[in-house]
């Protein structure tokens, strides 16, 4: 059995201890959380610790934190040359304190507080310093998922920007998209089987293949008359942004 520490109390904490819990693999001993009562429901309160210098020894440290607060948390380790890792998409391995042999155990999906996720179907993004350190977050990572990756800084980078891009933006737009049907009196559900087939394409096609709507056409005549009917300015300007993406990323082919 792998020994772990999870430090932190949030989205991505919560589901990984729930998610180590489970592992036959991993024993989970130990949660360091600044605030127990976030966490208290999920593990007992005597493994849950607030205090640096009462952390137990084990074989990996998980910092499951905020990105501005790694550093943070990664200083104040009362420990050296031991194995530290991060959570986070967008923050280079090399942010952890060097006293500790570094490394990275990134679940690339969104979190949402009290939304259960299925853990084996996650891709993990592994990275690490030593490569006997690796074998190890291997062994961890696929005790909980079926998808996990060797994934440089660079990579993880490049993997969180397009995330951005394919999850958090497209979400955006479907509230901008229930915000138009709020204010014309539409039920919002009418569109729900649209963003199933939409999202269910993308794994047979390529979003090139997938792609239509009337700038995918230069349906010129469609798109002004979109845009006349938009009234909120951003609502126009993200129209219009998204229509020339598209239009251009067409002119490329």
């Amino acid at each position: 059995m792998i020994s772990m520490i999870v430090l932190g109390s949030g989205n991505v904490a919560q589901h990984l201890i729930t998610a180590f819990l489970k592992s036959e693999m991993v024993t989970l001993v130990q949660v360091f959380a600044r605030d127990a009562s976030k966490i208290n429901h999920l593990i007992d309160i005597e493994k849950i610790t607030t205090d640096y210098l009462t952390i137990k020894k084990a074989d990996i440290y998980v910092i499951a934190v905020s990105d501005n607060a790694i550093a943070e948390v990664s200083n104040q380790l009362p420990f050296k040359s031991r194995f530290v890792v991060h959570t986070s998409g967008s923050m280079p391995m090399t942010v952890l304190n060097e006293k500790n042999n570094r490394g990275v155990f990134y679940p690339l999906q969104t979190f949402t507080k009290n939304k259960a996720l299925h853990f084996r179907e996650i891709p993990i993004c592994l990275e690490s310093e030593e490569a006997s350190d690796y074998q190890m977050l291997e062994q961890v990572a696929k005790s909980i998922s079926d998808f996990p990756y060797s994934i440089s800084s660079d990579q993880r980078k490049a993997l969180h920007v397009a995330a951005v891009f394919v999850c958090n933006f497209v979400n955006h737009l479907y509230a901008q998209g229930q915000a138009i049907c709020d204010a014309n009196d539409v039920p919002f559900s009418i569109l729900q089987p649209l963003l199933i087939e939409t999202a269910s394409k993308i794994q047979t096609l390529t979003p090139e293949e997938a792609q239509t709507g009337p700038a995918k056409r230069n349906d010129t005549e469609t798109i002004n008359a979109h845009l006349l009917f938009l009234k909120d300015k951003n609502q126009q300007e993200i129209y219009k942004l998204l229509t020339k993406s598209i239009l251009d990323h067409g002119k490329k082919l």
